[in-house]
Formats: structure tokens, C-alpha cells, sequence
């Protein structure tokens, strides 16, 4: 779990310098809403799903990932939100692949331990 924690500390960190990068609100409903759907869909469908469920094809996954995001962003197309900015879509990528990358460490240190339960 500490792995996981090193993930989620330093991913806090970069996210600071980059909302300070791009001057974006994190805390502002909208990208509040944005990061999460991003950080989610990253944490879930590619982190866990690719370590955890190796049949799962990757164009499959990519599929499903540019399915939320392209829902979330044509929901906030018919709001008359502009969430197509570079600053937007640079804040969006960073946001799914860290939760890609924090749904790794979690997924494989869910099978270590797993795998240690299993050796006792």
C-alpha cells in the first residue's frame, strides 16, 4: 500500500504545478467534474482491468476510455461549456494517466497480496 500512496502523493504534487501551469480551478464544479470522470475512467478501465484481466484486448479498452471521454465531452458541448482548449485537454490527459498508473500499483499490489495469502 505504500506503493500506492507514493502514486497518490506524487500525483498531487505534479497536479498542483499543473493547475498552477495552465491556471486552471480545481476546484470549480466543471473540472472537478472533468478530473474525476478522467481519473476514474484511467484508474479503473486501464489500470485495474489490463493488469488484473489480461483478455480484455487493448483497442477494446481504448474504445471504452474515448467513449466516456468523448460523452463527457459532448455533454458539455450541448451546455455550451468549451472544455476543448489545450489547456483542457492537456489537464485531461494528465488526469487519465494518473489514474492509469494509480490503478496499476493498486491492482498489483492487490495480487502480491493475494499471492501471499495463497503461499500460507
Amino acid at each position: 500500500m505504500k506503493s500506492v500512496g507514493i502514486v497518490m502523493v506524487v500525483g498531487f504534487i505534479l497536479l498542483y504545478f499543473v493547475n498552477a501551469a495552465f491556471k486552471v480551478d480545481i476546484w470549480h464544479g466543471e473540472i472537478l467534474i472533468h478530473s474525476t470522470i478522467r481519473f476514474f475512467a484511467g484508474f479503473i478501465a486501464i489500470g485495474i482491468w489490463v493488469y488484473l484481466k489480461h483478455r480484455i484486448k487493448f483497442m477494446y479498452l481504448f474504445y471504452v476510455v474515448l467513449a466516456l471521454v468523448l460523452a463527457d465531452d459532448i455533454w458539455d458541448h450541448f451546455r455550451n461549456i468549451n472544455s476543448f482548449k489545450p489547456e483542457a485537454m492537456l489537464h485531461s490527459a494528465y488526469m487519465l494517466l494518473w489514474g492509469a498508473l494509480a490503478g496499476y500499483v493498486f491492482a498489483r499490489h492487490l495480487k502480491n497480496k493475494r499471492d501471499q495469502r495463497q503461499e500460507l
